[in-house]
């Protein structure tokens, strides 16, 4: 049985994230292999307690601060990993990649799985762009083998013989029958638009905030997420809210999440910057109606062309969103059958296959 370190990911489950919820789901479905994850101890929840027969745990100091966090944990679990040898190193994103050539060095085996362009984020000052490029530059180069989930940005990042295209998938759901986390918090059964995701400027959510302020059609946005490090975008996304129409429910996750997909009248997906976003693809498990940007991520995708507004612009977003209320309300059958976890975990194993050969 393999041992693999998986770094880079702040840890689940439990923690809010589209690399947390993308781990999660792949190691879970990793049964003939032992996952030793680290984890950054400021972000455990009690939900973190739940464990997997397959996984271990390694909780490591933390801090919050933007920028810091994710290099100083991915140096200290660098050191652990150095005295505990895996047969396989797996790291996620670009940023924790710049200690690749320290891994390889030692002699250990690297996959990156490549999520998102981290330096397109708006939240990052010029000086840290620069230096998630070079991350990018270095992970790219030590790394044996690369994973990328968006084929546009494999593409722009050049073909590799190194580099493979899996992306990420979806488990089967239920839609759920209970109402009563909507009841908690005044939301309509059937009556709201949905948005799922951390509260940060990428996201884009202050468009479709703009847009159910603009439109009389929508009676009630829901928002289902937090605020990773201050509340300054929650504060925004209240401010435009001057019709008093969206609720936040924060970090929901669980049954209280299925109920908001399974009750929702459709689901908008406004990012204006994305890797694969695996909420889209949840989304589409329910049998949502959908309306989203226009951008390499979200194309990842087969939606009709009428589910797409073009990106930050809020007069194609009113229209997208006008056009699918405008229609009669039922559950959409979308084709999932190449994003089944179980698959791509195969695929993912082959590929540390090929690093440790």
């Amino acid at each position: 049985m393999k041992t693999i370190a998986v770094i880079g990911t702040r840890g689940f489950p439990g923690i809010q994230g589209g690399v947390e919820s993308h781990s999660y789901h792949l190691y879970t479905h990793m049964a003939d292999a032992h996952v030793r994850v680290y984890r950054r101890r400021a972000y455990l929840t009690r939900q973190s307690a739940q464990s997997f027969p397959n996984i271990s745990y390694v909780d490591l100091p933390s801090t919050r601060i933007k920028g810091f966090e994710a290099v100083w944990h991915t140096f200290l679990s660098v050191v652990h990993i150095l005295f505990h040898r895996p047969d396989v190193v797996h790291i996620h994103n670009i940023g924790p990649g710049m200690f690749a050539p320290i891994l390889r060095l030692m002699g250990l085996p690297v996959v990156l799985t490549y999520h998102s362009p981290n330096y397109e984020h708006a939240k990052w000052s010029a000086p840290a762009r620069w230096l998630l490029r070079q991350c990018e530059r270095i992970s790219l180069r030590f790394s044996n083998r690369v994973i990328f989930v968006n084929k546009y940005q494999m593409e722009k990042c050049g073909a590799l013989d190194k580099s493979v295209f899996i992306p990420n998938g979806i488990d089967p759901v239920t839609r759920s029958e209970s109402t009563s986390f909507l009841n908690k918090h005044g939301i309509r059964q059937g009556e709201y638009l949905l948005a799922v995701g951390r509260l940060t400027p990428e996201k884009g959510l202050e468009y479709l905030v703009e847009a159910a302020g603009r439109l009389p059609q929508v009676q009630q946005v829901v928002i289902a997420g937090a605020s990773d490090h201050d509340s300054a975008y929650r504060e925004l996304l209240e401010s435009l809210d001057s019709n008093h129409k969206v609720v936040f429910t924060g970090y929901t996750t669980g049954e209280d999440l299925r109920q908001l997909y399974s009750h929702a009248r459709a689901f908008v997906l406004p990012s204006v910057n994305e890797g694969f976003p695996m909420v889209l693809l949840e989304a589409m498990a329910y049998g949502l109606p959908i309306v989203c940007s226009d951008i390499p991520g979200t194309r990842q995708v087969d939606l009709p062309e009428d589910d797409y507004f073009v990106v930050r612009d809020m007069d194609s977003l009113c229209d997208a969103i006008t056009r699918l209320l405008d229609t009669p309300n039922k559950v959409r059958q979308y084709d999932l059958l190449q994003y089944d976890w179980q698959s791509i975990a195969r695929q993912v194993q082959q590929q540390y296959n090929l690093a440790i050969g």
